[in-house]
């Protein structure tokens, strides 16, 4: 692990500080690799702005119920760089990475390369290397332009919802950032697209028209009404693991991108299974044991969210309000690029007080008391605390019976919580 995490820190360095949206260096890395981005499976490729690594958890469980070999590449990882390869369905082991890591180090002095683009190569050496009936690849940043945007011909793209997120690499405007988005649209390749507001849409659909590229559309071709999945080809009652709302839109695109791939044995009876026992990590998650649990009294629940743009927020702000007759209580930390007041304007109905924290180890965490005095701008109770482990201890002493404690507002955040053993 170790090795691994020097490898990792190394790739860090200042000439490719910063990221360079081009796809020609990635393709000379992997040319130099022997282009395992050729001797991939079939591939699905998601882009959006949210949602994409829950339609991935979801039909990455459905499959699996199916019997199918899954592969899976999301980013960032929450602990460890292991979660972001998996191979057959588990999570890629130490010994495999170092080994990849040996092969790989002398091509990265001959060819820089960006973080992403290295650790999408390991990827991509790794997959390349074992069997699987299905490759579930998810986008890091964008679309068009993004490091995973090598496949030439995957077998469905889809694209989950998009919004204001990454302004500075993908554009200030719901245009601009759709077009990369809607980047990794291949000519003749099916797309299952999810709720997009009208100015996306619009996008995608241009795009497609100009690549002949079937649409499989949310609120055209399959829709959700009161928790029910509709479409041409079957009405199904959804049951989704996952908690909040929002995840009977992510379980039916989960359910319309294994249409769009008729090819493959999979019933009714698998897509219920596998909507029933997806796992991901960090999005409006029960925390049930360790440190941080022991510190609160029973009777006060501890979740933890990594929405970190204004649609998060108000995903997050609907689960609290439903939350009828608890208090509710946010730990909450922001890196400096993310949209603060955005994130916090649909919470401030909502919550009975928050406590900003620093993100440990992030030299770009947001100071608490500016976010602290963010929140009492939006008319939000806030204190700053000096670690999550102050606020819980705070929460504790003033928090009646029964409440409820998010922590919230950033990934790495969630990733620390997680790291500490508590999840």
């Amino acid at each position: 692990m170790d090795n691994i995490e020097s490898f990792l820190n190394k790739l860090h360095h200042p000439a490719l500080a910063g990221i360079d949206l081009s796809l020609d260096r990635m393709l000379r890395l992997l040319s130099m690799l022997g282009s395992p981005h050729k001797r991939l499976p079939p591939v699905v490729h998601a882009a959006g702005t949210n949602g994409k690594g829950s339609l991935l958890a979801y039909v990455q469980a459905i499959f699996e119920a199916a019997g199918y070999r899954v592969h899976k590449y999301t980013s960032p990882h929450l602990v460890h760089f292991r979660e972001q390869i998996i191979l057959q369905g588990r999570e890629i082991e130490n010994g495999h990475v170092e080994n990849i890591i040996r092969y790989i180090t002398p091509v990265l002095a001959a060819q820089p390369a960006t973080f992403f683009e290295a650790t999408t190569a390991i990827a991509f050496l790794a997959f390349a290397e074992h069997k699987a009936d299905i490759l579930l690849l998810e986008t890091g940043l964008g679309g068009r332009l993004d490091a995973t945007n090598v496949i030439e011909k995957p077998l469905l793209t889809v694209i989950t919802p998009i919004a204001y997120d990454h302004c500075e690499y993908l554009g200030n405007t719901l245009t601009a950032i759709a077009g990369e988005k809607a980047g990794i649209l291949k000519h003749g390749v099916p797309c299952v697209v999810g709720k997009q507001v009208e100015e996306a849409a619009a996008v995608i659909e241009k795009q497609a028209a100009a690549l002949t590229v079937p649409l499989y559309r949310y609120g055209k071709e399959w829709h959700v009404e009161n928790e029910i999945y509709h479409s041409r080809e079957r009405t199904l009652a959804l049951h989704p693991s996952l908690a909040g709302d929002h995840q009977f839109d992510n379980a039916a695109a989960a359910v319309a991108s294994i249409e769009q791939m008729p090819q493959f044995a999979i019933s009714g009876a698998h897509i219920t299974q596998g909507l029933a026992h997806a796992v991901w990590p960090a999005r409006l998650q029960q925390l049930t044991h360790g440190g941080y649990i022991d510190i609160l009294p029973p009777g006060i629940e501890l979740w933890l969210d990594g929405g970190h743009n204004p649609q998060g927020g108000e995903v997050l702000a609907a689960w609290l309000q439903g939350r009828a007759g608890c208090q509710t209580y946010l730990v909450c930390g922001m890196t400096n690029n993310k949209d603060m007041a955005g994130y916090l304007r649909p919470l401030a109905h909502c919550v009975t007080a928050l406590y900003a924290v620093t993100i440990p180890g992030k030299s770009d965490s947001r100071p608490p008391p500016q976010l602290a005095a963010a929140a009492q701008g939006l008319g939000i109770e806030a204190a700053a605390a000096t670690s999550v482990e102050n606020a819980l201890q705070t929460i504790a002493r003033r928090a009646r019976i029964p409440s409820v404690v998010c922590i919230c507002g950033s990934l790495y955040l969630a990733g620390k919580a997680l790291a500490a053993g508590n999840g």
